[in-house]
């Protein structure tokens, strides 16, 4: 299959993007998580929130020893709600969190073990089933909690991107997953990397009101 000069043009972008941001920022470290299921957890509870918020929301839960399937299980939505209150929309997220740790016990028993052995599309599709679960929670539990090579996208992905003329702010989840997953390497490492990197440049420069003569992707000539 031939591929337009443009969608080269735009691969070449994307790498000198990265090679800057980790020139500027180093290793990012990331996702914080002691285990797969407390990174799962996360994913789902940082919806619609900032991470200090979740960080908080983790904290109680294991205060109270219940960071586990079994006992998140077993436990009645009320009492996870008022535990996982500070991450904001807790009714909502208690709702989903259950319904997640359902599929979990249902499928897998329980394991993450065992859900990291499914094949990555597969059990993509199936997280995409569970309520409360979209494109972006369904990958971030995927490259994060699983070390499945597939790359997140999230609003400073999309921000930086398209500010950069790579592609249009409003285009599809999947279009701009497609263009990383054409233009580099399904390594998992990278895959991390790169999207926490995405994370810090929008936090630090690439805001709703942008910061860009500090920017370390700011330059007179275009990025290529």
């Amino acid at each position: 299959m031939k591929i337009a000069v443009s969608d080269m043009l735009k691969n070449k972008e994307l790498i000198k993007i990265y090679k800057r941001l980790y020139a500027a920022f180093g290793p990012q470290r990331w996702w914080p998580g002691d285990t797969p299921f407390e990174i799962a957890v996360g994913a789902i509870l940082t919806q619609n929130t900032n991470w200090g918020n979740v960080e908080k929301a983790i904290n109680n839960l294991k205060k109270e020893k219940v960071l586990s399937a079994k006992a998140i299980h077993n436990m009645p939505t009320k009492r996870l709600a008022s535990l996982i209150r500070p991450a904001g929309y807790f009714n909502l997220k208690a709702k989903r969190l259950k319904a997640f740790i359902n599929f979990l016990m249902n499928d897998y028993h329980g394991s993450m073990d065992r859900m990291k052995k499914e094949e990555m599309h597969s059990l993509r599709h199936k997280l995409l089933g569970v309520n409360g679960i979209g494109p972006e929670t369904a990958d971030s539990i995927l490259l994060y909690a699983l070390d499945k090579p597939v790359f997140v996208i999230d609003a400073y992905t999309k921000r930086v991107l398209s500010r950069h003329k790579i592609l249009g702010h409003d285009e599809s989840y999947e279009k701009f997953q497609g263009l990383f997953h054409s233009a580099l390497k399904k390594d998992v490492k990278l895959f991390n990397e790169y999207h926490a990197l995405f994370v810090r440049a929008g936090k630090m420069f690439c805001k709703p009101k942008p910061r860009c003569e500090e920017c370390p992707l700011n330059m007179k000539e275009k990025i290529l």
